[in-house]
């Protein structure tokens, strides 16, 4: 029997920011599983800044999407059926093949969860990609130390929030963060604990980090690129560092790419700008699993999603997150979760 389900398609490469016409949604119909192949009814799935460069015909770190192709992307659903032996049906797992209702995965490209104790859309922000992105680049990349001053571009996104309240949680001695609104800025101060935060649509870049981290700032966790990079390299304390994730505000840009800063400081405060992406850090998986699980148990550590709900708002909630729409981490629930019930929601 075959399973009548939908997807979205990328039919137009976008100029810009994506248009509505960019997208389409598709019907399709899908095939039982064959050997070594599991079917996943999907909960939620993830939208992601790193997604936009894929929409482009240019190479990157991930192959380019392909027009009139379903996207994919992080999801995380149940097994309806199956055809390996340790993945029966019902199990709880993540896998690559968002942007539909259901999805045909080989059993090998699928990470089975733990139900009950956090919703699975947790294991898309959280315990997902954002979380280990956060911890490892903060731990690895940036080598922090306690005592460090801390600053985060993207400081209410998905990964930013975390980065933040992990440092916080390791023994900085000074967090700083920016955002695109006052609205994300108070609640990166009074909800997620950061010491200070600027809205950088408002407020002078480089004149925000000199006012708020006096001292200078020891690591610098980019999100954002462009003038944040170009800001951040000037209150830099001699050996600093600087882990490189993201460049959200050249994506929708086609212009000339050329870096706009004085990299003369990376000379003379002998930093250290180092790019990464997380995948290369799975090894750290179990120790930021177990620390994080800890630290939101105990209270100490806030977590907040933006949801959209259904396929059909999957283009929408991923444009909405270029426009700096979302707090935390954006989802989109494309079904109820059956292993949520009212003890599964951690106080935030």
């Amino acid at each position: 029997m075959t399973t009548t389900t939908r997807e979205v398609h990328l039919v137009a490469r976008p100029e810009g920011r994506p248009a509505p016409a960019c997208f389409e949604l598709v019907a399709s119909e899908l095939p039982e599983p064959g050997p070594g192949e599991v079917l996943v009814r999907n909960i939620a799935m993830s939208v992601d800044p790193y997604m936009r460069p894929r929409m482009d015909d240019r190479p990157s770190y991930v192959p380019p999407y392909q027009l009139h192709h379903a996207l994919d992307g992080g999801a995380v659903g149940l097994i309806e059926a199956s055809q390996v032996p340790h993945l029966p049906a019902g199990t709880a797992v993540a896998h690559g093949k968002g942007w539909r209702e259901h999805a045909l995965v080989h059993g090998d490209q699928v990470r089975v969860l733990s139900t009950g104790d956090v919703p699975l859309s947790y294991h898309l922000g959280l315990l997902g990609g954002p979380g280990l992105t956060a911890y490892a680049g903060l731990r690895d990349v940036a080598e922090f130390i306690a005592g460090d001053t801390v600053y985060v571009s993207g400081g209410a996104g998905a990964v930013g929030s975390l980065v933040g309240q992990f440092a916080r949680l390791m023994g900085a001695s000074r967090v700083v963060g920016s955002a695109g609104s006052s609205k994300k800025v108070t609640h990166m101060i009074d909800d997620l604990g950061f010491d200070a935060a600027f809205n950088h649509r408002e407020d002078d870049l480089l004149g925000e980090l000199q006012r708020l981290a006096p001292g200078g700032v020891d690591v610098y966790f980019d999100n954002v690129g462009g003038d944040h990079l170009a800001a951040a390299l000037h209150v830099m304390n001699d050996g600093g560092r600087v882990a490189m994730c993201g460049a959200i505000s050249t994506y929708d840009d086609r212009s000339d790419p050329t870096f706009h800063g004085d990299l003369f400081q990376v000379i003379a405060r002998r930093l250290t700008l180092r790019g990464f992406i997380s995948t290369d850090h799975a090894a750290v998986r179990p120790e930021f699993e177990a620390r994080v699980r800890e630290w939101l148990a105990s209270g100490d550590l806030v977590y907040r999603e933006t949801v959209e709900h259904g396929l059909e708002q999957a283009a929408h909630a991923f444009t909405s997150l270029l426009g700096g729409a979302n707090v935390g981490k954006m989802v989109v629930r494309l079904a109820d979760d059956p292993t949520e019930t009212s003890e599964t929601e951690l106080p935030t």
